[in-house]
């Protein structure tokens, strides 16, 4: 009898081994399969069954979350929805997050480890923590005069403070609700289906997503080379350059807008912008220097973040000399985002040197301790710092005397460079209007802000000052938020 009670007891044994074992299988070595395996609703009711952290400007939440006592419980919910919209993107049942709701997902999900109490808290005990809040370097009332002073039009505007980096306005116009994506049902399906095939695409974030070819306002860029190189070495002295002028390998005439280019200064030529002068001194400086200082100011970097994924501004690598010249007024295949366009603003505002931007100012818990914080960083010297304070100067009588005008602002030094970009089949689309800027109070000791503006529909003539009737009054708008101080 004792013999048949030992082979029970040890039969027992062996079965619960096998389900210890097979319990350390299944926890352990198969957790991963079983937790990403499609069929398992666990993790996805387990994301949504707490509110989700916050996204902040200023002091304020922009975003927010809603109890639908439903078993995907909490959905997003936002605050001035389109105003913000390219900055916190969307969180959606269906269609997941995009920008700073995809990026910053983890602390808003409160399963970043460093909200955790204790290191390796969250992988020990499976848990999640209160979602953490993300507080952006936006400021709200720089937005607000952005996304109102492009009424609508198809542009962007994208401003950053020049000695930080700091993101100060993303705007994309027009934009979209994000609250109109978040939950799953028949409404939100139609939503998206809206949104994705309007002609408008308001879902687009032309900020940083969409690339535009620069016209004049890359001249900037050329002139930071030509003065660096010494193909310039007096701003205000007459240059070889002929009007008119003809691209090298070819019979074909570079046109200008305004009179009076003929051999004209590096000063005349930017601030009323010939393309002549501007071409020519770009085949002097060669297409290596070119290429290498574009590249300092950010072109052709793919790897741009801020942290959303910036799309790559392109300056080509190879190219003939027609091309060269042509790239060198911000035509042929030169393109720029918004945001681009405005880190060529803040290195001539900050003295040659470029810092890199950046969208999230620290990240908190939800209590409002903070966990990580972010600090400037250096992203090139595209210039040296007496080519800076040459452009400072150009671009200043560019918005004093030049196609800039209607920037300008009595008591604040404001520097700018207007540009229209021609595009379409033989040139016959509305041209984009672009207007670069930075400006500084006469009693600060840095500048406050810099910017690019971007007008897709532009009301102005074909002509090249376009920009100052289009993009410059908005950029006006902007700094004048931008100097107020404070956040609205």
């Amino acid at each position: 009898m004792t013999r048949y009670i030992r082979r029970a007891a040890l039969l027992c044994l062996v079965l619960l081994a096998a389900l210890l074992v097979n319990v350390v299988r299944l926890q352990l070595l198969q957790a991963g399969e079983l937790r990403d395996n499609p069929a398992n609703r666990r993790p996805l009711i387990a994301r949504y069954a707490a509110p989700r952290g916050d996204i902040v400007v200023g002091s304020q939440p922009v975003t927010g979350s809603k109890d639908t006592r439903q078993q995907l419980r909490y959905e997003r919910t936002y605050r001035s929805g389109p105003l913000f919209a390219p900055v916190t993107g969307y969180s959606s049942q269906l269609y997941g997050t995009t920008l700073l709701e995809h990026t910053e997902d983890e602390s808003l999900a409160g399963t970043d480890p460093l909200l955790a109490p204790l290191p390796l808290w969250n992988e020990l005990t499976r848990s999640r923590q209160p979602g953490g809040r993300i507080v952006t370097t936006i400021r709200a009332s720089v937005q607000r005069a952005a996304f109102q002073a492009l009424a609508g039009r198809r542009g962007a505007v994208a401003a950053m403070e020049p000695s930080t980096g700091r993101i100060l306005a993303l705007v994309s116009s027009p934009s979209y609700d994000p609250g109109l994506l978040s939950g799953n049902s028949a409404e939100v399906v139609a939503a998206w289906k809206r949104l994705n095939t309007s002609a408008t695409r308001p879902m687009l974030n032309r900020a940083i997503r969409q690339t535009y070819p620069p016209g004049s306002a890359f001249k900037i860029v050329t002139a930071a080379a030509a003065l660096d190189a010494r193909v310039v070495t007096d701003p205000d002295a007459p240059t070889d350059a002929r009007d008119p002028y003809i691209l090298p390998g070819t019979r074909t005439r570079l046109p200008n807008r305004v009179p009076r280019c003929d051999r004209a200064s590096l000063s005349y030529a930017l601030r009323y912008s010939c393309n002549t002068v501007m071409a020519h001194l770009g085949v002097k400086v060669g297409l290596d220097r070119m290429r290498e200082t574009a590249e300092k100011f950010g072109f052709n970097d793919t790897g741009l973040r801020i942290p959303a994924r910036v799309a790559a501004s392109t300056f080509d690598r190879q190219m003939s000399q027609d091309q060269l010249a042509l790239s060198s007024i911000g035509q042929f295949d030169t393109a720029a985002t918004p945001l681009q366009m405005a880190m060529v603003a803040a290195a001539v505002a900050n003295g040659g040197e470029l810092l890199r931007p950046y969208l999230v100012d620290r990240t908190t818990t939800r209590a409002g301790h903070t966990v990580r914080a972010a600090l400037p960083r250096t992203y090139d010297r595209p210039m040296n710092p007496v080519t800076a304070q040459l452009l400072q100067r150009l671009m200043i009588q560019a918005v004093e005397k030049g196609g800039g005008r209607h920037a300008a602002i009595r008591g604040v030094r404001v520097g700018g460079k207007t540009g229209t970009a021609q595009h379409g089949v033989a040139n016959a689309g509305v041209p984009y209007a672009w207007f670069i800027a930075w400006a500084q109070k006469r009693d600060a000791t840095r500048p406050a802000i810099a910017l690019a503006v971007v007008v897709e529909d532009a009301e102005a003539n074909r002509d090249d000052i376009s920009g100052g009737g289009d993009a410059a009054p908005i950029a006006r708008v902007v700094i004048e938020a931008a100097l107020k101080g404070g956040v609205a």
